[in-house]
């Protein structure tokens, strides 16, 4: 008998004996996912119009209540589809149609326990998890290991992140998915013992791309991340023991019925889908209304360029009316301003940036028990009693948000800390901004208040780093294609400092150019910008840099992949309004000419932000042609910027 599929409402599923293995394809059919028992052992296969993506993979949990990776058999299966439109205002498309088939594959292991996988699969994305029923009276379970792994082709290359080790770098405060990329590296070269984080990018040959990643993780269960490539396969592996001073389990306790996080596997031809993907969204729903309308924005902080000493009163004055003079809606206040600031004059801070049209941002740390971070506030965070407090007085004083650092590891414990302080938050109004962080995993929808996250190496880094300085162009290159495709990324950056220190005359020079530097404003996405501009660059930086960044905005309504190969080039176009922005940036030697296709300006006077031979900034204005082609240098470690 050949291999049957069924597609209807979800509403009204139909069962199926399976007595053959079963298959699921997108809405255009170019997506295909198959799944089959072999040995026992459950297995999917991916293929992209006929092209093999994955190979024979593993499916499976092993619980305290039972093995459900081997001996298990194939019961019966259930097809359906989802048709979901929603509005999301922070994230790189407002406006969202998910369309997807459904099969969900129901297993039985060897003491006849079940457990489902249910695969949601549209024209360029596959999302899948497991759902775990109740086992008559059992009502909790342990999750102890997944053996869910991805079967490249050998002809395979990598854009990986490593998992950083636990409990080691500054005050102990790692893994913060800080480390650096390695680009197109084979697959069997990905040794690294600790893993590597998510997403993780790969180039099939000349099949296409494939992004994995993971989304819908919260307080109900451990983030992941992909282990080591070990006998032909990376695998889903929990958080390592040691991470959080080795405090909680590293797999998950669930209440049964139960499920885990969703599994999403991103594909296509070409990186378009990779960009433009929404998946980490399309299945995952607010968790609790806003308390408030949040508002997003533009913000100015001292202590990326004038670091510790500048947390004085007079600096953050400083600071208050550069972002008054920028037009931005916020200043971010860093470490250590309960002590040198104090609360008292802090309200008084507050009042003046109120008066200013400025909202504030205070920094604070998370730590009351499980790293060494020194900085303060700290033993604010970590506590219900503590915070509630604490977030109460910060209602009151008038602060609009908070930036709450060092929260590394991947625990249940730690997702748990991550979901109490955004619920408490939204009570009291606060917006939040993690750093020293895990990976965002669809919390942009999934909680009304995020409203950034770094989990990537960022621009302190550029200051502190010779090495990071140097390859700023070609992480820079990396991030809209891997990073950045699956959450927001708060870098903080865009640097007008020749630089990278409150003098400005030397030491630490900055390697990229100016127009560099605005582009990335438009490259790396995230609704609260804390941009790394300082009060000296009202004078010293290019007038048309400043008035660029002055209307620069945070949110976007479409998304577009242009051009691009991650650790090579990027460019992406995005729209604000009816406004579109399209930036790039150049990681090779040498300057690239390129020809691009921009049929959003079709016939348009578009400006133009560019570097000349020189690498210094200029703009010009040119009009493109009525089939949307214009040619375009961007300089090595150059970038540049055409808007309408």
């Amino acid at each position: 008998m050949k291999n049957l599929i069924v597609i209807f409402s979800i509403l009204i599923p139909t069962v199926i004996i399976a007595q053959y293995p079963a298959t699921i394809t997108s809405p255009d059919g170019k997506l295909s996912v198959n799944i089959v028992v072999e040995d026992g052992k459950p297995l999917y296969n991916v293929s992209y119009n006929g092209k093999t993506m994955l190979e024979n993979s593993p499916l499976g949990l092993t619980t305290n209540e039972g093995d459900f990776s081997s001996a298990m058999r194939f019961i019966e299966s259930t097809s359906g589809e989802v048709d979901k439109q929603y509005s999301q205002d922070k994230i790189k498309q407002s406006l969202i149609q998910y369309k997807a088939n459904t099969l969900r594959c129901t297993f039985a292991n060897a003491n006849e326990k079940q457990i489902a996988v249910l695969f949601q699969v549209s024209n360029n994305d596959i999302a899948f998890r497991y759902e775990l029923p109740k086992w008559g009276e059992t009502m909790a379970c342990v999750v102890l290991k997944e053996t869910t792994g991805y079967r490249f082709p050998s002809s395979t290359s990598s854009f990986l992140s490593n998992m950083m080790g636990s409990m080691v770098g500054f005050a102990r405060t790692s893994p913060s998915y800080e480390s650096g990329y390695r680009a197109d590296a084979p697959i069997n070269e990905n040794l690294s013992s600790e893993g590597y984080v998510f997403p993780g990018l790969f180039k099939v040959g000349e099949n296409g791309w494939v992004l994995l990643s993971e989304t819908g993780v919260r307080s109900l269960y451990c983030a992941s991340h992909l282990s080591k490539y070990e006998n032909g396969i990376f695998t889903v592996e929990y958080p390592n023991p040691t991470q959080n001073n080795g405090f909680g389990s590293n797999g998950a306790q669930i209440g049964l019925p139960g499920i885990t996080p969703w599994r999403t596997i991103t594909l296509g031809e070409t990186l378009q889908p990779i960009v433009e993907t929404t998946i980490s969204w399309d299945v995952v729903d607010p968790l609790y209304e806003p308390s408030q309308t949040y508002k997003y924005g533009r913000s100015t902080w001292s202590w990326i360029v004038w670091q510790d000493n500048s947390m004085n009163y007079e600096d953050q004055v400083k600071y208050i009316d550069l972002a008054a003079a920028m037009g931005y809606e916020y200043i971010l206040i860093d470490a250590w301003w309960d002590t040198r600031i104090g609360y008292d004059r802090m309200k008084e801070l507050i009042a003046y940036a109120e008066s200013k049209g400025v909202g504030v941002f205070l920094w604070y740390n998370s730590n009351g028990t499980f790293n060494d971070a020194f900085q303060g506030p700290m033993h604010k965070m970590n506590t219900s009693i503590a915070r509630k407090k604490e977030m109460k007085w910060l209602h009151d004083a008038g602060v609009k948000g908070l930036k709450v650092d060092f929260l590394a590891g991947d625990k249940q414990e730690t997702m748990r800390l991550y979901e109490d302080i955004l619920s408490d938050a939204n009570d009291y109004g606060l917006m939040i901004i993690f750093h020293g962080t895990t990976l965002p995993r669809g919390w942009e929808r999934m909680f009304p208040n995020f409203v950034g996250g770094e989990a990537v190496l960022a621009s302190e880094m550029l200051v502190f780093v010779q090495d990071t300085r140097e390859k700023e162009a070609f992480y820079a290159s990396l991030h809209p294609f891997s990073r950045n495709a699956v959450a927001c990324m708060e870098f903080g950056g865009v640097f007008l400092n020749k630089f990278l220190n409150k003098g400005n005359t030397d030491g630490q020079k900055r390697l990229t150019t100016d127009a560099f530097q605005l582009a990335t404003g438009i490259l790396f996405q995230n609704p609260v910008q804390m941009f790394a501009l300082t009060p000296n660059n009202l004078t010293d930086a290019p007038e048309l840099a400043l008035n660029f960044m002055r209307e620069i905005p945070t949110t976007w309504d479409e998304i577009r992949y242009i051009d691009g190969y991650p650790g090579k080039y990027a460019i992406i176009a995005r729209k604000h309004g009816q406004q579109w922005f399209v930036a790039g940036i150049n990681a090779e030697k040498t300057a690239k000419e390129l020809n691009l296709k921009l049929p959003m300006f079709a016939g348009k006077t578009v400006t133009i932000y560019n570097d000349n031979q020189k690498k210094e900034i200029y703009k010009e204005s040119v009009t493109v042609s009525d089939n949307g082609e214009i040619s375009i240098t961007i300089q090595s470690n150059g970038g540049f910027v055409i808007t309408d």
